[in-house]
């Protein structure tokens, strides 16, 4: 499923609404648990148009390089802009990169942030691996993911939706959807098969309400970032329309006046590369 939207305004509506509430709620387990070099290079894994890369350069100081890089070039250019506008922070670098696949150099960074919330479960082995490669002999390596166990109010009504409506074979893939997210031992696992020592995890659910399942169907974060991959299995737009309206029709008889909450597992992995 596609948005529709052009890059240049998935860009923005990706500043507006994934950045901010969807993004603080990983920026805030960073800013908490993930300490600052006094001085060297940092590596900033999936910026987006960002916002919290130039506050965290903001608190390093001039002795701190900061590099971030994105799949986005129309995300890049609104960091880009941002930069340019906050004095403390002009210098930072914006690379265009695939994040799974860098172009970087081995072990040339002190610090390594990732942030994987939007990413691809099935991409995560790899960008872990790549930004252990990068992390210079006892660098922090720290990694914000969705977990398991995120999204399972809207499994749940997607499934009823489904089953209701006919899918029979959708319905059953929806099982795929909620077992797709890693664990939080997963990740974990994931980041001493990089020979990353004492790696250590923090978790926060966090819940996005929306007082209806209109409000929540048409929210940006929903229709234009997180829907396309639930709804990959109905390839026809009549199909897709006519489930979608289901699953708004159930919300809405289950919530009873109360919001419907979308809650999410916020994880943050960490740990040092070995020397």
């Amino acid at each position: 499923m596609t948005s529709g939207k052009t890059e240049k305004e998935l860009a923005f509506l990706h500043d507006l609404y994934v950045a901010t509430d969807w993004g603080e709620r990983f920026a805030g387990l960073i800013d908490e648990h993930v300490g600052l070099p006094q001085k060297g290079r940092v590596l900033y894994v999936g910026s987006g148009t960002g916002g919290h890369a130039l506050a965290m350069k903001g608190r390093a100081g001039g002795d701190v390089e900061f590099v971030c890089v994105d799949e986005s070039e129309e995300r890049l250019a609104l960091a880009r802009a941002k930069a340019a506008a906050t004095p403390a922070a002009s210098d930072t670098a914006f690379g265009h990169e695939q994040l799974d696949a860098l172009s970087l150099a081995d072990e040339t960074f002190d610090l390594v942030v990732g942030d994987a919330s939007m990413l691809g479960t099935e991409r995560l082995p790899e960008l872990l691996a790549e930004m252990a490669r990068v992390a210079a002999p006892g660098a922090t390596v720290a990694l914000g993911a969705a977990t398991a166990s995120s999204f399972g109010e809207f499994f749940s009504v997607y499934w009823e939706a489904l089953a209701g409506g006919g899918f029979d074979e959708q319905a059953a893939g929806v099982a795929a959807l909620i077992g797709e997210r890693p664990t939080v031992s997963d990740l974990e696992a994931m980041a001493a098969r990089e020979g990353i020592d004492d790696v250590r995890s923090w978790t926060n659910i966090e819940e996005f309400n929306y007082p209806t399942g209109a409000d929540f169907l048409n929210a940006p974060l929903v229709r234009d970032f997180l829907l396309g991959g639930w709804l990959e299995s109905l390839p026809d737009e009549d199909d897709r329309a006519r489930a979608l309206a289901e699953v708004e029709r159930i919300i809405d008889e289950d919530r009873r006046d109360m919001d419907f909450t979308l809650s999410i597992k916020a994880t943050l992995v960490l740990g040092r590369k070995a020397e």
